[in-house]
Order: structure tokens, then C-alpha cells, then sequence
């Protein structure tokens, strides 16, 4: 089991991959520059980057189908919350449902964090394999976007590695 400090490396690893990974697709669809990312600390979102020459802020989040996927993909053990939640989510056998039930559980942790900062959107990287961004926006009408979050824009990359692309979720 890694340590703490190699389990925090990985997640920086991790929120930087997902980090670059939608910033390109962003630049390419919409053929505006973003640049430059850094690591943030606690107190504001993961990432930092430039949109046009200004500060725009990722929190970056990951969906996972099983916990087997999770722990392979991170490579570690997971929070007993965390497991218990993804326990939940295999015993569904529809996996539509189980993506939007996975999206919604995101979008509903995310939306009760508070930044200091001016700008900030949500990134949700997908890393589960059999779901691409062609089901997510089939789904994107479903998804439940609480009311109170921070975010001016919410993003899912499509798949681990981004071949499918990027889609907004809101607004």
C-alpha cells in the first residue's frame, strides 16, 4: 500500500493527466487557447491554468464504474466510504442508470465545496471503459446539477485516455 505521500503524488498525477487531457480536447473543439496548469493547494481547486489570459480554476473529479476499476486505476486502496459507494453501484445491472447514478453522485459531493477563488469549473474524467462520451451526452438531460454549486461550467472527458472526446454538462 503506497504512502501518503506517494498516494497524494498519485492523485496530483492523476488530477494533471485529467487536467491536460481536457484542455487539449477544449482547445481543439473550440480553437481557444488554455495553458500553463499548476497545482493548487486544499484550500482552492486542484489545477490552475490560463483561459485567454486569465486565471481559470479545475476541480478535477474522476468516475469509476467497480471498485476494481478504482483500486487498478489508483492503484491503492480506497476509503471504506468510497468502496461502500461503488459496491452500491455494481449491484444496479442497468448500466445506464449506474453512470447517471455515478454522475449525479459526483455532481452532488462537488457541489457542497467552497473555493477561494474567482473562476472555477468541474472536470469529471470518466475511467470507466464501457462508457465513452456518446453515452454521456445521451444522458446529459438526466443528469441532476444541484442548484447551489460553484462551478460556471461542468466537463467530462469522455474516456481515461480523452479518444472520445469532451462534453459540457452545464450549463
Amino acid at each position: 500500500m503506497p504512502t501518503n505521500q506517494a498516494s497524494s503524488q498519485e492523485k496530483i498525477q492523476l488530477e494533471h493527466q485529467a487536467a491536460k487531457l481536457f484542455m487539449r480536447w477544449y482547445e481543439h473543439d473550440t480553437g481557444i487557447p488554455i495553458r500553463h496548469i499548476w497545482h493548487n493547494r486544499p484550500a482552492k481547486p486542484d489545477v490552475s491554468c490560463q483561459l485567454e489570459g486569465a486565471r481559470l480554476d479545475l476541480e478535477i473529479a474522476h468516475l469509476y464504474g467497480t471498485e476494481q476499476e478504482a483500486m487498478k486505476i489508483l492503484g491503492r486502496n480506497l476509503s471504506d466510504q468510497t468502496r461502500l459507494e461503488l459496491r452500491r453501484l455494481e449491484r444496479e445491472t442497468d448500466p445506464h442508470q449506474r453512470l447517471l447514478n455515478a454522475l449525479n453522485r459526483i455532481l452532488k459531493n462537488k457541489s457542497t465545496k467552497r473555493y477561494k477563488t474567482k473562476r472555477v469549473w468541474l472536470v469529471i474524467r470518466n475511467a470507466h471503459p464501457a462508457w465513452t462520451s456518446n453515452e454521456i451526452e445521451a444522458l446529459q438531460h438526466h443528469i441532476d446539477v444541484p442548484c447551489d454549486h460553484t462551478f460556471e461550467q461542468i466537463w467530462i472527458v469522455g474516456d481515461f485516455s480523452a479518444k472520445s472526446g469532451i462534453v459540457q454538462l452545464y450549463p
